[in-house]
C-alpha cells in the first residue's frame, strides 16, 4: 500500500477523545489578536536572503470545494477568494508563471486574508467565520502525522499526536465542549488533507500553457479556478 494511503488510514483512526485531551492540556482561547489573519514581517534573515523588505502575505491553505462555499457565501469570484500557492511560481515578462499545488486564501494589498476585518478596538474577526475552511477553524493546532501540512513556523509545543504553533491565545482554559469540537474539525482536516494530496498525485500531468497552473485534487487548473482544457 502506498505511503499517503498508509497516513489516510491512520487519520481515520484518530482518537477524536485523546485529541481533545490534548487539546485541554496545552489550553487555547482565541484572544481575536488576528494575528493568524495578518500578513507579516520575515525574519531579518529570510528578508535579507530574499532582498526585500515587504511583509509576507497571509498564507492559508484552501480546498476546492471550500472556495466553491465561500463563492456561495459572498457571491465572489474565484479569485477573490483564492490565490495559486505562491511556491513554484516566479515572475515573468507578462506576470507570474510557472507550476504550483494547491490554493491559498486570497489576500488583500497588505497582504492580511480577504475575509479579515478589524473592528474599531483593534480586535480582529472573520466575515465568513461560519464558513471558514478547515485550516481556519483548527488554528494554532496540527496533528503529527505524515501527509498532513501545518501552519507557518514550528511548532511552540506538543501533546501526543497535537502540536500548537504560536498564539498569544495558548495556555488558556478551554472548555471540554470546546476541546472536543476542535479534535473533531483537526481529525476531518488531517483527512482531508491527505484525501488532497493523494488526489493530486493521481490527477498530476505536468502542463504545457503559459502564465500560472494550479494543480490540486480535481486536475489542472488556471488562476480563475478553470480547467486549464477550458
Amino acid at each position: 500500500m502506498d505511503s499517503l494511503e498508509t497516513e489516510l488510514e491512520d487519520a481515520r483512526d484518530l482518537d477524536e477523545a485523546a485529541l481533545a485531551d490534548a487539546i485541554e492540556t496545552i489550553g487555547f482561547e482565541c484572544t481575536r489578536c488576528g494575528a493568524c489573519c495578518k500578513g507579516y514581517e520575515p525574519e531579518a534573515d529570510e528578508a535579507q536572503q530574499a532582498g526585500t523588505t515587504d511583509r509576507e502575505p497571509h498564507t492559508a491553505t484552501v480546498f476546492p470545494d471550500e472556495v466553491r462555499t465561500l463563492q456561495d457565501t459572498t457571491d465572489y469570484d474565484w479569485r477573490d477568494v483564492a490565490r495559486p500557492m505562491p511556491y513554484g511560481l516566479s515572475e515573468g515578462d507578462d506576470g507570474p508563471e510557472g507550476e504550483t499545488f494547491e490554493w491559498a486564501l486570497q489576500t488583500d494589498a497588505c497582504g492580511d486574508c480577504t475575509f479579515y476585518q478589524e473592528a474599531d478596538d483593534g480586535t480582529g474577526g472573520c466575515q465568513v467565520h461560519e464558513d471558514r475552511p478547515l485550516i481556519c477553524q483548527t488554528y494554532p493546532f496540527s496533528v503529527d502525522l505524515g501527509g498532513t501540512s501545518q501552519p507557518m513556523g514550528e511548532a511552540v509545543d506538543e501533546e501526543g499526536m497535537v502540536r500548537a504553533h504560536e498564539c498569544e491565545g495558548l495556555g488558556r482554559d478551554i472548555s471540554r465542549e470546546e476541546a472536543e469540537a476542535l479534535a473533531g474539525a483537526l481529525k476531518e482536516r488531517a483527512v482531508r488533507e491527505i484525501q488532497e494530496a493523494i488526489g493530486v498525485r493521481d490527477n498530476y500531468e505536468p502542463a504545457a500553457v503559459d502564465g500560472v497552473v494550479v494543480h490540486d485534487s480535481e486536475g489542472a487548473k488556471r488562476m480563475d479556478g478553470r480547467p486549464i482544457d477550458e
